[in-house]
């Protein structure tokens, strides 16, 4: 088996309201979702949601290569863009890819990649995290209970910028979760993006402390910040949560080392090989680990089958258009198929026809630049390059 061609899409999450964090809100509820496909001599093809950037020079590492050596072309990828930086997006592309690879080599073995990796139970612990910060309070509340009523008892809300907010809609929150468990105390989790100081952190978060006893604070200064999230840890009672954007082992070894970290995380976006990297990192040091990201089908394959696995982000209950993801959610955790592979299809049509709104999804929100939507970097016939528009942008 080689790989023959790598096709790029863009399709959009439709949140159908606004979400957002302390950074910025999309109003509209639209959330640009780029895709990758990975094509092989047989056929069989395998799907990665993350970016497209310098998707060429990624793709020359791992043409005519056989797909089920994932590890060894993760760390060609890896090292193909080492001179330049692998950190930020070119990171998110080789973790996209990656991905794909993993779901080529599992639909080979024509097993489900949590069995494949070694995992016994196919149910992932999930808490609910709606990306909520511009919400009113009653709907808000309403999007808890959707999540309450496919039996999650674990929420994160977005905040940082009101103390006084934060306290309200935690209550509210924990009131919905409490009733829907019968009287059982819920997790609460706050996240605010890197938005503070050390002083600050520990300010805000013992105020809130009066009043609710927080499973984990996230990402409470900058990420590259050692110090600062030891600082933090010692100030408060809540764990310390962050790595979400961090690239590399090499990123995530100084917080480790120093104590700084609680709860290590992972971005759905930076792939499977990277997760289970940092997971063995977090086993060694008796820690934790917990995946991130909207669709992190990835990630939840590969947290069934490590040992510090804690809990996993659910953010929409529904897919990005024109995806297909073949997993239910039901008594608190993502319940993993029995399909060879992730599970995942994407329906091109589907995605064709929802181009009319990118350019909404494109123009608003934090960290949004537009590109072209569709490109197909190789053909089937090696070495020949064509390009195939998918969608308008």
């Amino acid at each position: 088996m080689r790989i023959t061609g790598l096709r790029t899409l863009t399709t959009v999450q439709d949140w159908g309201r606004p979400v957002g964090d302390a950074n910025g809100v999309h109003p509209d509820g639209l959330v640009r979702v780029p895709v990758v496909v990975v094509e092989t001599d047989t056929g069989l093809t395998g799907v990665g949601l993350g970016p497209h950037v310098e998707a060429d020079t990624v793709f020359a590492a791992i043409e005519g290569e056989d797909p089920r050596s994932v590890t060894a072309l993760y760390d060609r990828m890896l090292r193909r863009v080492f001179k330049a930086g692998h950190a930020g997006a070119v990171f998110g592309t080789i973790g996209a890819v990656d991905t794909a690879l993993w779901d080529i080599k599992a639909q080979a073995a024509g097993e489900p990649l949590w069995r494949l990796l070694g995992g016994r139970d196919r149910r992932v612990p999930a808490y609910a995290s709606g990306l909520c910060v511009a919400l009113p309070d009653d709907e808000l509340v309403a999007v808890y209970q959707e999540y309450a009523a496919h039996g999650l008892r674990a929420a994160k809300l977005k905040g940082g910028l009101d103390v006084d907010r934060d306290r309200h809609r935690l209550a509210l929150v924990r009131d919905v979760l409490t009733e829907a468990g019968g009287g059982a105390r819920p997790s609460l989790m706050l996240d605010v993006n890197e938005t503070w100081t050390r002083k600050q952190a520990v300010r805000y978060v013992s105020e809130l402390e009066r009043t609710f006893d927080l499973t984990w604070v996230e990402e409470p200064v900058r990420r590259w910040d050692v110090e600062g999230h030891a600082a933090v840890g010692r100030g408060i009672r809540a764990s310390v949560a962050t790595g979400e954007n961090l690239t590399g082992l090499e990123q995530h070894r100084p917080l480790i080392a120093a104590g700084a970290v609680d709860v290590v995380q992972t971005a759905a976006v930076w792939g499977i090989t990277h997760f289970l990297r940092v997971a063995a990192l977090a086993h060694a040091h008796d820690l934790p680990v917990s995946p991130i990201g909207t669709s992190p089908v990835g990630l939840l394959h590969a947290a069934a089958s490590v040992p510090n696995h804690l809990v996993s982000e659910l953010q929409d209950l529904r897919p990005p258009v024109g995806v297909e993801i073949d997993l239910t959610v039901a008594d608190g955790a993502y319940v993993l198929s029995e399909t060879p592979g992730l599970g995942l299809r994407v329906d091109e049509e589907r995605i064709a026809a929802a181009g009319d709104l990118l350019p909404a999804a494109l123009s608003g929100g934090p960290h949004i630049r537009p590109e072209r939507a569709g490109h197909r970097l190789h053909a089937v016939e090696v070495g020949q390059d064509v390009e195939s528009p998918v969608l308008n942008a």
